[in-house]
């Protein structure tokens, strides 16, 4: 891991998680979403720096079959270090290791299509077409 950051497999904390979507520019969640979802986590990772987590990505799925890369967050006083490729591949790895024939997916914003594609992710389009909606 990068020099002054420790990367540890677990699942972000409640407040972590809230707080570093947030500040990473990705859409709030509300608490109450956070507790019952979080425990659902198949596998996650946490960036520390100082004891104080810095990043986070979390894959959620069925445990067999299908497997989404979601929450992929760092804050940006830390972006440019390498911790998206760090994240990525402790993600990769666990993936690798325990879910061989499972289809893995992911909505890449922005310019994140970029690193993802380092991983081996594809766009889908235009045999299929990813399509999304927030329930309110």
């Amino acid at each position: 891991m990068i020099e002054d950051y420790h990367l540890t497999a677990e699942t972000p904390s409640i407040d972590d998680y809230l707080r570093l979507r947030i500040n990473a520019g990705l859409s709030p969640k509300a608490q109450a979403n956070a507790v019952a979802g979080l425990p659902n986590t198949w596998f996650a990772v946490v960036v520390r720096r100082d004891g104080r987590a810095v990043g986070m990505g979390r894959i959620i799925g069925d445990g067999g079959l299908f497997f989404q890369i979601v929450d992929m967050a760092i804050e940006p006083a830390h972006q440019g270090r390498g911790m998206g490729k760090a994240i990525m591949t402790a993600l990769m790895d666990r993936l690798r290791s325990d879910a061989q024939g499972a289809y893995v997916s992911l909505i890449a914003d922005g310019e994140a299509n970029r690193l993802y594609a380092q991983y081996g992710f594809e766009p889908t389009t235009p045999k299929s077409i990813g399509m999304a909606q927030v329930i309110r």
